[in-house]
């Protein structure tokens, strides 16, 4: 394959990944639209209903790393396939439920398993066949799951206006198979390209085994970064539409914010991965840690609709842009080899900060009703992201291909 034949094959195969991660996530998270519906129909609570998504959080996070080690060792085709397949399997049954117990542990296992097929895998996949452009490469990856929430949401939404949850979801779980299952048949492995040329880095040059890597100084540094920037932007992400609300803004105006905040991601992914090519993926990871740590900060000091979308904007964009930057970095330091080992299991610990973030803001708010603690723990925790972020190893913007 010739290089230009390469790279124009590499933007399918990113295609394909924002396609995954915006449906798979987009299904995990249609259980927000569901949730009221399944309560009037069912009986069960919503606390019950609920705890699915804690399950699938957790579960999505393991699973994530044991899929990654799958895909580094059979290839991102089979893995994808297997979780598309049992994303609609999960949604499937789940309509069919009978119990809160056995919603739970269909919507929580199945789906939060199938979930963390399609994450790491594709942010490997693409990244191994770009040199130029990854940082870019893996940026456009994740904005699938940036838009899942204006897509999926609003489907699964007109879906309950023409018929009721149950039929809803299998609809989904269905299109989850018609779509998702041919598209994994689209990624295919990239022309071998040596660690060397890749940019991996120090000790962590071609020939570390995954146990080295996860020992390793940088892993351990990048793990804590990353588990200190997802608990800096989740709690204000859960929140602060509550907080705007007891502002006394409206709740549809309210929940606007959510909005602003989703297009100040997508541009965030968009202008740091062109950055991160261009400037290198440690700089940028700096600067997007400072900008949603003051970010996270600043909510404390909005009160009308103006000051919520300018901060949001801003938080977005920040937090949208930084994420997908730990996957350059686990490229550079660790190589392609076990590209999706390392970044599952960076992500699994990530997912601690993302559980934590939510719960302490609300034990915040019931013990000193007042949301004002929540918001500047997450600057304190923003700017301890900020300080570990500056122990990494540096790398250099990725060489022209």
């Amino acid at each position: 394959m010739d290089t230009k034949s390469k790279y124009s094959y590499g933007w399918v195969v990113v295609a394909v990944g924002a396609l995954m991660g915006c449906m798979a996530v987009g299904a995990m998270f249609s259980l927000a639209v569901f949730l009221q519906p399944m309560t009037q129909d069912t009986g069960w609570s919503r606390a019950a209903i609920s705890s699915a998504m804690t399950l699938n959080f957790l579960i999505m996070g393991v699973g994530g790393f044991a899929w990654g080690a799958l895909s580094d060792r059979y290839g991102a085709r089979l893995v994808t396939l297997a979780g598309a397949i049992l994303l609609g399997l999960g949604m499937v049954l789940a309509s069919r439920a009978t119990s809160e117990t056995e919603f739970q542990l269909v919507y929580g296992v199945l789906i939060g398993l199938s979930a963390g097929t399609f994450f790491a895998p594709m942010i490997a996949a693409a990244s191994a066949w770009f040199d130029r452009h990854r940082g870019l490469a893996i940026s456009l990856v994740s904005v699938g799951v940036g838009i899942a929430p204006m897509t999926m949401s609003p489907l699964a939404a007109w879906l309950l206006s023409v018929s009721d949850w149950r039929t809803a979801q299998m609809t989904l779980g269905i299109l989850v198979w018609i779509v998702l299952i041919p598209a994994s048949f689209l990624i295919r492995p990239a022309p071998t390209v040596s660690d060397t040329k890749s940019g991996a880095v120090g000790a962590e040059a071609p020939g570390m085994t995954v146990g080295q890597a996860l020992r390793s100084s940088a892993f351990i540094v990048l793990s804590i970064t990353f588990l200190a920037c997802c608990a800096t932007h989740s709690g204000p992400i859960f929140h602060t539409v509550s907080y705007a609300v007891g502002c006394g803004l409206p709740t549809m105006a309210a929940v606007t914010i959510y909005s602003v905040e989703g297009i100040g991601g997508l541009a965030g992914r968009l202008v740091m991965g062109v950055l991160t090519d261009k400037i290198g993926a440690k700089t940028m990871l700096i600067v997007g840690l400072v900008l949603q740590a003051l970010g996270a900060g600043a909510f404390v000091l909005a009160r009308e609709l103006p000051e919520f979308y300018t901060i949001a904007a801003i938080f977005g964009f920040a937090y949208g842009g930084t994420m997908p930057i730990y996957g350059v970095l686990v490229h550079h330091y660790f190589g392609q080899r076990i590209m999706a080992t390392v970044f599952g299991a960076a992500a699994m610990v990530s997912t601690l900060g993302m559980a934590l973030g939510p719960a302490i803001g609300g034990w915040i708010y019931d013990t000193y009703h007042s949301y004002t603690g929540m918001y500047v723990g997450s600057l304190a925790i923003g700017i301890v992201a900020v300080i570990t972020a500056l122990m990494l190893p540096r790398v250099r913007p990725a060489a022209a291909a």
